[in-house]
């Protein structure tokens, strides 16, 4: 919340007004009104351009998993790098000049343009997103570090390459240490956007206590935001599960 009070008020709050924007690299708008950002505009275009960009996707994990399956074999991977690098450059490329973009632009005192992000929303944003990358980087941090120090000189031995050794040795090991932590942190996450009331930011917890206090049926109101916040969690929860069941079987 203390993180939340300093984006908010010393930052957002003490932006320039929307006469004399910050413009930052000709595309973002900073006022006190928000951040003004890029926004897709829904066209023939648009369309097109996401579904090469999910073909390019779809095309990167494919020559990854056959990448990783010709390290395992012993056999030439090198076409497999170069189309994993070209579907990476082609998503990139299609991403930037492929999709029909909207930019924020002043004019006569009115920003046109882009999507505009409120400076609570920004705030929730941003607070959020910095307070929990901080838990998640020393979680992927000790993950890393608990990897025993004979399976890097096992693999230095080997004459893995730093990127291999870290892809094909390590992380996989440390996965299996980061992915418990890692869940408790996302849902954390979920239940610390309730905090956005604290900034005035209307969510489903300040708009719950709204009706309550019109309506004066708490209980119900209480009920349903209960409800929301543990369908969230579980959804969170399944999907790690998931995910963890299935680096733990990979190592059995």
């Amino acid at each position: 919340m203390l993180q939340l009070f300093f984006w908010y008020f010393a930052v957002f709050l003490r932006l320039p007004k929307i006469d004399s924007p910050l413009i930052v690299g000709n595309i973002f708008l900073l006022t006190n009104r928000g951040l003004d950002i890029p926004w897709y505009e829904l066209n023939i275009r648009t369309g097109l351009g996401v579904l090469a960009i999910i073909g390019c996707v779809l095309l990167g994990i494919l020559s990854w998993n056959k990448r990783i399956q010709a390290i395992e074999e012993g056999q030439n991977t090198q076409q497999w790098f170069w189309i994993l690098i070209g579907s990476a450059i082609a998503t990139i490329g299609i991403f930037c000049f492929g999709i029909d973009w909207s930019f924020p632009q002043l004019e006569n005192r009115v920003i046109q343009g882009g999507l505009n992000l409120s400076p609570e929303f920004a705030t929730l944003l941003i607070g959020l997103s910095v307070y929990t990358a901080a838990f998640i980087a020393e979680v992927v941090r000790a993950g890393i570090q608990s990897v025993s120090k004979g399976q890097w000189e096992a693999s230095r031995a080997l004459g893995f390459k730093p990127s291999l050794m870290m892809q094909l040795i390590i992380f996989p090991q440390a996965l299996r240490v980061m992915i418990p932590p890692l869940t408790s942190e996302f849902l954390n996450l979920a239940k610390n956007s309730s905090l956005a009331i604290a900034i005035g930011y209307s969510d489903i917890y300040a708009i719950g206590n709204t009706i309550s206090n019109q309506t004066g049926k708490s209980v119900e109101i209480l009920l349903i935001i209960m409800t929301v916040y543990l369908t969230i969690n579980l959804i969170i929860s399944s999907i790690m599960n998931r995910f963890n069941r299935l680096v733990q079987n990979n190592f059995n």
